[in-house]
């Protein structure tokens, strides 16, 4: 039997000089990955902010060594355990009741340490990942909402698809696949030094074809697993392809679902369930296609996988026998070399039997980068030069083209004075809304210089307003934060004829799909007052209005807001009336500022 109280001490001995090997092995490994390996690249791209002490302390570094050091610890109470095996069996071998029984009161505080390791390391890790996930959330939705990437990304010739996705599911898959592998490998190599340690003790002499080979036990499952993973690769490289698809094309599917449920009331009415129906079955169907072929493929890959684990299981046995049967060693000894051989199969598998995993690990990285160079081309996409002033608008040779670059609006020069109004009209296609869009910095085809107060003294009205999921009074005061002053709010829904809805300011609802879109411009003619911007664009704001509720509303912006520059685009006739300067479009880049 072992000295056990001797094992103690020399397994803390053990994890102190495996954690010092092992932290400069893994920053050297690291190092090497991040800078000879497009997955190093890839991975210190996404996670160098979290770790780096400059940004977020040494918490997450310190963190990170717990865990380690449990890891290592789980390395070590596996080769306890191994011994642990050896002497068990060898008491029952001999009829040593008193080591047996002996052996079992070693294993219950084996047991209870290797449990309580366990339930720990989930917890640190678990914790790990939370803080890690909540870190990687917050820098990509930073970036996907700084200067309005998540709106000109769409401009891109190549954008990323579904930022969805890869904000809410691929970060909760990388922190977990990131903290899950490169444990899972450090294991692998630790429990790797360590059974052949082991192995290398418990193995004899092989003859294989008349020549005597000494410690074979080790060089046969070294020699094993290697040829076993080369094959593994080969046959298991499709599926990060295919795992790459399953995702984009699940997340396609999702997104024609979702689109369907956001207009349902205009497919209704256009009976167009059959059209529809066909999309999303078209979708699936190619859902399922990839899924079948990454079942045929994980079909063989774990097939493989299996023969080989299965086969694993009697070498050392076979191996052995001839050495039990001699009487040169015992059947612990015979045990004990099962046990480190497939201790040592298993980590020398690792990276085989984990091949899946870090296929669609490389799967995840290439999603997340693709969403970062996504986010960062959009923010190099063109912008006409804007100048901040208090009031007013001037634009000096703007030109403004399609995305073909085809001229819209050429070396267009405009000044309009704090109070001044201006309406924009001309045809279908000569670039009313897109000069808008031109002047909010969301169109990337343009250039020129631009003169306007700060960004949040803008206000743009679209036709459709958006109305932000909350209660109606979050709607009316976006996008700042909701007012509680009731008295103004209720006297702004009755000033734009929606008297009817004050009692139901907080209200929690789908606002855009319970008013009618009437309704929802004049909420947004209510949140115009309340924000009393100093320019203000109306994008055919007043289109599903009566022409006397628009006379009404129009008098009631120069009535209570006589200071807010007033930029609008619309076809009637009667806006004229409400406006200064009328700018005519007439398409292929020309041009005319005239009064009204």
């Amino acid at each position: 039997m072992m000295d056990w109280n001797h094992e103690l001490l020399a397994s803390a001995i053990w994890l102190g000089k495996a954690l010092a090997i092992t932290l400069p092995v893994s920053g050297l490994a690291l190092w090497l990955l991040v800078r000879f390996t497009n997955w190093g690249r890839q991975f210190w791209r996404l996670a160098g902010e979290f770790f780096l002490p400059a940004q977020n302390g040494w918490r997450p570094l310190l963190a990170l060594l717990l865990i380690l050091l449990v890891t290592l610890a789980g390395v070590r109470i596996n080769v306890l355990f191994s011994y642990w095996y050896n002497g068990m069996y060898t008491a029952l071998q001999k009829w040593d009741q008193k080591a047996f029984w002996l052996s079992m009161l070693v294993f219950a505080v084996l047991a209870a340490v290797h449990v309580g390791r366990v339930l720990f390391n989930y917890y640190i890790q678990q914790s790990f990942l939370i803080r890690w996930r909540q870190a990687l959330n917050e820098s990509l939705l930073k970036r996907w909402l700084n200067q309005q990437a998540y709106y000109r990304s769409a401009h891109l010739a190549q954008p990323g698809d579904n930022p969805d996705q890869r904000i809410q599911q691929d970060v909760a898959s990388f922190v977990s696949s990131s903290l899950s592998l490169s444990m899972g490998v450090i294991d692998a190599l630790v429990s790797t030094f360590e059974f052949t340690v082991i192995l290398w003790g418990l193995s004899g002499v092989l003859t294989l074809f008349g020549i005597d080979i000494p410690r074979a036990m080790v060089f046969v499952a070294y020699i094993y697993v290697i040829v076993a993973t080369v094959l593994a690769f080969r046959i298991g490289r499709p599926l990060i392809r295919l795992n790459f698809l399953n995702e984009k094309l699940n997340a396609d599917y999702r997104y024609a679902l979702i689109r369907m449920r956001e207009y349902g009331e205009s497919v209704a009415f256009y009976r167009g369930e059959e059209v529809e129906g066909r999309t999303l079955r078209q979708r699936f169907d190619n859902v399922i296609q990839n899924v079948w072929q990454i079942v045929f493929r994980s079909l063989k890959f774990n097939g493989f996988n299996l023969v080989v684990s299965q086969a694993a299981v009697i070498f050392p046995f076979v191996i052995q026998a001839k050495r039990f049967f001699a009487k040169q060693i015992s059947l612990g000894d015979m045990v004990q070399t099962a046990n480190a051989f497939n201790q040592l199969q298993d980590n020398l598998s690792f990276f085989r039997s984990a091949y899946d995993s870090f296929a669609e690990y490389k799967a995840v990285l290439d999603r997340l980068t693709g969403f970062l160079d996504s986010v960062e081309d959009a923010a190099r996409l063109p912008q006409p030069t804007h100048t901040l002033r208090d009031g007013g608008l001037i634009l000096h040779e703007l030109n403004v083209r399609r995305p073909d670059q085809q001229p819209l609006l050429s070396k267009l020069e405009l000044s309009l004075e704090p109070g001044h109004a201006l309406l924009i009209r001309g045809p279908s296609g000569s670039g009313k809304t897109t000069l808008l869009r031109a002047i909010a910095g969301l169109w990337p085809h343009c250039d020129g210089k631009m003169q306007h107060p700060a960004p949040e003294q803008l206000l743009f009205l679209s036709q459709r307003p958006y109305l932000p999921l909350g209660t109606l009074r979050d709607a009316l005061y976006y996008p700042k934060p909701a007012g509680h002053d009731d008295a103004a709010a209720v006297a702004v829904l009755k000033a734009v004829h929606l008297g009817h809805l004050s009692g139901k300011l907080d209200v929690d609802a789908d606002w855009s799909h319970t008013l009618s879109l009437g309704e929802q411009q004049r909420l947004a003619f209510g949140r115009l007052l309340l924000a009393a911007p100093h320019v203000a664009f109306l994008d055919e704001a007043t289109s599903a209005m009566d022409e006397g509720l628009e006379d009404t509303l129009y008098r009631l912006l120069r009535q209570r807001l006589p200071h807010t520059t007033l930029v609008s685009v619309g076809h009637r006739s009667s806006l004229l009336g409400h406006h200064d300067l009328q700018l005519l479009l007439h398409g292929g880049g020309s041009w005319q500022l005239q009064a009204s």
